[in-house]
């Protein structure tokens, strides 16, 4: 140890000095290398999260131009099917404008047959009369009864099948 006593005392802080500072250069380096790892993977990040991004906006705009597609083609099914009750339903209007003129003719005859039997019950005793038109009357008035409430009865069956179908259409055409 005779020769640790040679050294002088500033030389040992200078080694000492040189040492630490060697120490730290070391640290620093090694901080400065992680940075620019650290700064590689955000900019690798980055161009990660970019891509990301536009895949979604990509799907996302995909995703609306089917929703806009399926929507036009729902609304086209149910106009579709709309024009077609609508029109089934003109062609039922215009069928029970014909049996409400047929109806018309039939209560007509009715009344020409009462009117008839009115005029040749004039021979026949009082009592017969009375009640021979009496009948007729009751009768006449319940057939024509009958028939008009028939007529509504089938209209209104006709409108509710034309507008069941078409619901039943535009259900499976929006099902498809």
């Amino acid at each position: 140890m005779n020769w640790l006593g040679a050294v002088p005392a500033w030389c040992w802080w200078l080694i000492a000095l040189v040492m630490v500072a060697g120490g730290q250069e070391i640290r620093v380096g090694a901080e400065k290398s992680a940075a620019a790892t650290a700064r590689g993977e955000t900019a690798t990040a980055r161009t990660e999260l970019s891509n990301y991004r536009l895949q979604v906006a990509e799907r996302d705009r995909r995703a609306a131009a089917q929703a806009r597609t399926e929507e036009q083609r729902r609304q086209a099914v149910a106009d579709k099917e709309g024009e077609s009750a609508r029109q089934q339903l003109e062609l039922a209007q215009g069928r029970a404008a014909a049996a409400e003129s047929a109806a018309g003719g039939l209560r007509g005859e009715i009344d020409r047959l009462r009117a008839g039997r009115a005029a040749t019950c004039g021979a026949i005793a009082t009592q017969q009369r009375q009640a021979g038109a009496s009948a007729v009357v009751v009768l006449g008035g319940l057939l024509e009864e009958s028939d008009r409430m028939a007529g509504d009865l089938a209209a209104a069956l006709e409108r509710s099948r034309i507008a069941g179908l078409a619901c039943e259409s535009i259900y499976n055409g929006l099902t498809k």
